[in-house]
């Protein structure tokens, strides 16, 4: 039997359209999965990290500036961290004037929004874990109890991270859910970590996997998923490779049921 054919059973479509709709949308938010959901994608990719006050919220840099309008709304003598501002300074900000006129207005989504538009549709997630540096652990911790706690009785998303500590401090809190090691380099370990992690799967940058690093991960019991893939020739060097997730900005290119 193949190493493939002993692996656990995977719950997940195999596209993923990232951060809500690539990039068709204002990343990371409701709108931008509204959009990726009309493209037939039944999974996303988002960033999650805690507020001031400990409110998981989707974004996915570490600072506002970028996708909200937090510098003329919250004042440039203010933190851009967003991480440094309660839940109910947040709630306030445009996150989706950035990208276009017609999503103007368009509020950052909690945790508990996501999930229970999710949840009504019957959506699944890949949940990257963005910690505010020096906040890794816990963010881990917080993160896997509300995920544990929002989807109780259904498929958990796919908890990942960059960050070893964060998924660690998922481990400990909520062993059960499902986790993922992000890669953007094979790092001397990757496996081992992956390994004492108890993860379910190994997300790499696409260029990454090739027969040998797909074939050490499936031998060592791990799903392979590869992010950012948004040409037709990668998509198919994967498949043929046999990955089971691809992350995609392309929404407007590759469709679901192609894979």
């Amino acid at each position: 039997m193949s190493p493939e054919n002993t692996l656990p059973p995977w719950p997940y479509p195999r596209c993923i359209a990232h951060r809500g709709a690539g990039h068709l949308a204002p990343e990371n938010t409701l709108a931008a999965f509204r959009l990726g959901a009309s493209l037939g994608y039944r999974m996303f990719e988002c960033d999650v990290k805690l507020s001031a006050d400990g409110v998981p919220f989707l974004l996915h840099d570490s600072t506002l500036p970028r996708t909200t309008n937090a510098r003329d709304h919250l004042g440039a003598g203010n933190s851009a961290v967003a991480g440094d501002h309660a839940w109910g300074a947040l709630a306030q900000l445009d996150a989706g004037s950035w990208h276009s006129r017609a999503f103007a207005g368009e509020p950052l989504p909690t945790l508990a929004h996501v999930a229970a538009f999710c949840l009504r549709n019957g959506y699944f997630l890949n949940l990257e874990i963005k910690a505010t540096p020096g906040t890794e652990r816990h963010t881990g911790e917080v993160v896997a109890h509300h995920v544990a706690r929002l989807w109780q009785g259904a498929v958990a998303p796919l908890l990942t991270s960059f960050d070893p500590e964060a998924l660690e401090g998922a481990q400990a809190a909520q062993p059960d859910l499902p986790r993922g090691l992000l890669l953007d380099h094979l790092w001397m370990g990757w496996l081992e970590k992956s390994i004492t992690l108890d993860c379910a799967a190994v997300v790499a940058q696409h260029a990454l996997w090739d027969s040998s690093s797909l074939t050490q991960a499936k031998s060592a019991g791990f799903r392979t998923l590869s992010y950012t893939v948004n040409d037709e020739w990668a998509a198919q060097r994967l498949i043929d490779l046999g990955i089971d997730g691809i992350i995609t900005d392309r929404l407007d290119l590759f469709s679901p049921s192609q894979a």
